[in-house]
């Protein structure tokens, strides 16, 4: 393809990129509004978000094997009309639990997006030119991550447009990129002989996550801790994971290389990539609802106040990622990511309905930054070590489990808050002398249909319960320093792949000089 032919191509690739992207983005801001005017609670406002997480982080490696037996183009043109029609059903959601069930089928296309448009760049753009093009990828990741907040904000403001449209604008994207794709994407379908999918991992893996994660959301509050209804789902979560484990040992492409995690730097790299997962996803969720609810700020004003976390991940990772190709050192640059990432969730544990909002901005400023420090190197530090051959499935692991610490962190996270909350509520009706009723206990974020004396209580119960949370991602956080304080010290390696090793029979012998 020549160079002209490669932009008209690249064109419809980046549209279908930034739509994925910013889909994820432009909900965080106008969620609060969605969930009150559905009447949802606050572990429904969670599912909202884990249940697209959930579909996209175990959908996204079978995606990438289908690339390698199926045509590229058609995959993708197929994976856009399911991200297209989930995306309208979303808009026309009538409750709750339809909303859930069409964000997770969303989450299906969304993880398609993301994958089949790098598995085409890498098809159509050779290693060397490559470079060249990073460029167009970072500048549409970056107006996806700081322009999805403000303009899902905006849409949920403005009176003619309204909530629904955030899910709406995709529409017109998507089918613009589809003919875009249809008319300049020209590729061979190259068909691997070898290529193996493991649906029973991806499967067994998101199965066993979901049971735990829904023993999360209701535990407490529908059933106690110790009750036949944790020993089950708990019991059959772990027993689902287990066999998880036992599958990708005996398959040949697993989701989850075992042979690569199992050694020292990838899965303490790995594991401080959970923690790193979680902030993302869970700063960026919560905080949103905290600036609405806890400080009864608009959208689009929580969208502006958003913005200090996504300069931080912004200006750190290119910053810290032209140093650590200059010294050739990844971990010094991981430690201080996650020693200011620390700092962000313990100036965020502190705050209530009433902090100065320019100390909110930067503890997640800090948080921002930390977040771009760690997040790549962390994806270094595994490629570092592998060899060539295994770079792919290593790098596949890590995203993956990011992308599951930030499904974990968020339900977690959210069913902390819920608890946490009611709590609040319960206390503040008491000190107040109102009559607890259900729905204003549990937390619904129909603020509107309250009175205002009541609707003070329940900002406040938001404002405060907020920073009990983000102690708990601070704990999280300091894990995943402890993890990283124990990575090897290496230098970056100039060459693609690790020098051979010697065979046994090539070793020199004692008498031999080295």
């Amino acid at each position: 393809m020549t160079h002209r032919q490669i932009l008209n191509a690249l064109s419809g690739l980046l549209l279908v990129l930034f739509v994925a992207m910013i889909s994820a983005t432009i909900v965080s801001v106008a969620l609060p509004q969605i969930i009150g005017a559905l009447n949802g609670s606050q572990s429904q406002y969670t599912w909202v978000v884990t249940a697209s997480l959930l579909a996209s982080t175990a959908s996204t490696p079978i995606w990438g094997k289908l690339a390698d037996l199926f045509n590229k183009k058609l995959l993708l043109q197929i994976s856009i009309v399911i991200f297209m029609v989930s995306s309208l059903a979303c808009g026309f959601a009538q409750n709750t639990g339809q909303l859930i069930a069409f964000r997770a089928l969303q989450g299906l296309g969304m993880g398609a997006l993301q994958i089949l448009t790098q598995v085409v760049i890498a098809a159509m753009i050779p290693p060397k030119e490559r470079g060249r093009y990073n460029g167009y990828l970072g500048a549409v990741m970056a107006v996806a991550t700081v322009g999805g907040p403000l303009l899902g904000g905006l849409i949920a403001d403005t009176s003619w447009l309204g909530w629904r449209w955030c899910f709406f604008i995709a529409v017109p994207f998507t089918i613009t990129a589809f003919a875009l794709l249809a008319k300049t994407l020209h590729m061979p379908t190259v068909r691997r002989a070898d290529v193996s999918i493991d649906y029973w991992g991806a499967l067994l893996i998101a199965a066993g996550v979901s049971v735990l994660l829904i023993w999360v959301t209701f535990v407490d509050n529908s059933f106690d801790w110790l009750s036949w209804q944790t020993a089950a789902m708990v019991g059959g979560g772990v027993a689902l994971l287990a066999l998880a484990t036992y599958v990708e040992s005996k398959v040949r492409e697993p989701v989850v290389p075992l042979h690569v995690i199992r050694r020292r730097d990838p899965a303490l790299a790995i594991l401080a990539s959970l923690s790193v997962g979680m902030a993302m996803f869970g700063g960026a969720v919560f905080l949103g609802q905290y600036f609405q609810i806890g400080r009864g700020y608009g959208p689009t004003a929580a969208g502006l106040l958003t913005i200090p976390m996504m300069v931080g991940v912004l200006f750190s990772s290119t910053i810290s990622g032209r140093m650590v190709s200059k010294s050739g050192r990844t971990k010094p640059y991981i430690l201080v990511g996650l020693v200011v990432l620390l700092a962000g969730f313990g100036g965020l544990s502190t705050i209530d309905h009433e902090t100065s909002l320019v100390l909110v901005s930067l503890y997640m400023l800090a948080v921002g930054t930390g977040v771009g420090m760690s997040m790549q190197n962390l994806v270094l530090v595994i490629q570092n070590t592998v060899p060539l051959r295994e770079v792919g499935a290593a790098s596949g692991a890590i995203t993956f489990f990011r992308s599951l610490g930030g499904t974990v962190g968020v339900s977690v996270l959210g069913a902390v808050l819920a608890n946490r909350v009611a709590t609040n509520i319960t206390e503040g009706l008491a000190k107040a002398g109102i009559p607890v009723t259900g729905g204003t206990a549990s937390g619904s974020l129909n603020l509107n249909a309250l009175p205002e004396p009541i609707k003070q209580i329940v900002r406040a119960a938001y404002g405060d319960a907020t920073g009990h949370i983000f102690l708990v991602s601070a704990g999280i956080a300091v894990v995943g320093l402890i993890a990283a304080s124990f990575l090897k010290p290496a230098k970056l390696r100039d060459s693609l792949d690790l020098p051979a090793q010697p065979k046994k029979e090539d070793a020199p012998t004692p008498a031999t000089p080295a």
